[in-house]
């Protein structure tokens, strides 16, 4: 299989880039806003984004709106945040252009610097406002199935390659965070095209538009620039003493290696097979997700065996001792587990409020500065509308409050056997 040699697409490792943001942004209670262009419009990554908020870190109590846009470059969204953004007063904004900005062409000048520009209009004025801004790079375009434009995949990841630079540069200098998109999605297709084959895509069927893997991959590049605890909990069983947990867990009952747990904080769950790129399954072993985001570990003392097998829901893991005394990531060895259903139902509801986001912002508050302008800037129509814009918000808060309360502590058990 032929691989992509760019020397701007390994310029910023992704080990290194995790390096950068290890200190967490997020304090409780924050207000997030994922904004993008018809990537984020799929509402597939900005989904994930907040159902792992929402699930794994419920004790922040987050509040976030998508606000993605199709065919939207960095200018055109610093043409409208004024309205569609700046009202909501978010206190952490994460972006994502570039795909449209470089023109589905190879390089030139011209673009870098009206895409640096345009971005640094909309970090000045979020900065101007007290918010932190993730400053995110474009993606990637998919080293198969980019066929369709103009400049083939290895030209056209040069482009976003270099505006990923622009991006990276623009955070440094502003003093706030960065997410390696486009380094993230060409580690990813590198490690899996080899295994999956070369048609298993990456950054989706068209080339550049993600199916649910990629956007995986993508949500993994935003929380790691967020600086979000990966540590969902720890159950430690003493196979001679009590079993304990920590905080989000609560051991109901422990006996003879089986043990009961009471969960409020869930891992993230995946969707799909193991090779199919409309899932997010597939994609998991290509991306630290489970090691750096995921981490429900099992820790298990006293074992009197060499090995033990390990059952937690339908599914049943051999492990040895050595590794279960260390303590083994639960994530990363079982898909289906007692938290799968819970989870798959708090998505939907999730969809369906970033779907009302959608709909909110392209087809009704955008539309707010041409209503007052065509009515002369009269004050009782200024009124009306921000009026509106709230009732609509507080519609976006119903919907998010529904997401937050679907999430209720689950009861799940585990059992170590010697084997």
């Amino acid at each position: 299989m032929r691989t992509l040699t760019i020397p701007f697409v390994l310029a910023l490792a992704l080990p290194a880039a995790a390096q950068e943001n290890k200190a967490a942004v997020l304090k409780k209670g924050h207000k997030v806003a994922i904004v993008g262009d018809s990537i984020t419009e799929q509402k597939l990554y900005s989904k994930y984004v907040e159902l792992y908020f929402i699930a794994c870190h419920p004790q922040l109590e987050l509040r976030v709106i998508q606000l993605g846009w199709s065919g939207e470059t960095a200018p055109g969204f610093a043409n409208r945040m004024n309205n569609d953004l700046l009202p909501w007063k978010p206190d952490v904004v994460t972006t994502c252009y570039g795909m449209n900005d470089g023109g589905y062409r190879k390089y030139e000048e011209s673009i870098g610097k009206r895409y640096r520009d345009a971005m640094a209009d909309i970090v000045g004025r979020l900065k101007g406002i007290g918010a932190t801004v993730v400053v995110g790079s474009p993606g990637a375009v998919d080293f198969h199935s980019f066929k369709n434009r103009g400049p083939g995949p290895e030209v056209y990841n040069e482009n976003l390659a270099r505006l990923r630079d622009h991006a990276r540069q623009l955070a440094e200098s502003e003093k706030m965070r960065f997410a390696d998109v486009h380094g993230a999605m060409i580690a990813a297709m590198e490690k899996a095209k080899p295994v999956l084959g070369e048609a298993y895509d990456v950054c989706g069927r068209d080339g550049f538009h993600p199916g649910p893997n990629g956007q995986l991959v993508m949500a993994y590049a935003f929380l790691k620039a967020l600086g979000v605890d990966g540590r969902i909990g720890t159950v430690t069983v003493d196979l001679k003493g009590p079993a304990e947990a920590t905080e989000g867990h609560k051991v109901l009952s422990s006996e003879g290696g089986r043990v009961e747990v009471e969960s409020s904080r869930w891992p993230f769950c995946y969707s799909g097979d193991e090779k199919s790129s409309a899932g997010t399954r597939s994609i998991v072993p290509y991306v630290p997700f489970n090691q750096d985001l995921n981490r429900l570990t099992l820790v298990v003392k006293n074992l009197g065996a060499e090995r033990a097998k390990v059952t937690w829901g339908t599914s049943t893991k051999p492990f040895s001792r050595d590794d279960l005394e260390k303590g083994v990531n639960l994530t990363e060895h079982f898909f289906d587990t007692p938290f799968s259903e819970p989870f798959r139902k708090l998505e939907a509801l999730v969809g369906t409020k970033q779907q009302f986001e959608t709909v909110m912002i392209k087809s009704m508050i955008t539309t707010f500065p041409r209503l007052i302008d065509q009515t002369g800037k009269d004050k009782r129509v200024e009124a009306s509308v921000e009026a509106l814009r709230q009732q609509f918000y507080d519609t976006q808060d119903k919907l998010a409050a529904a997401a937050r309360t679907a999430v209720l502590p689950v009861k799940h058990t585990l059992t170590i056997a010697a084997d």
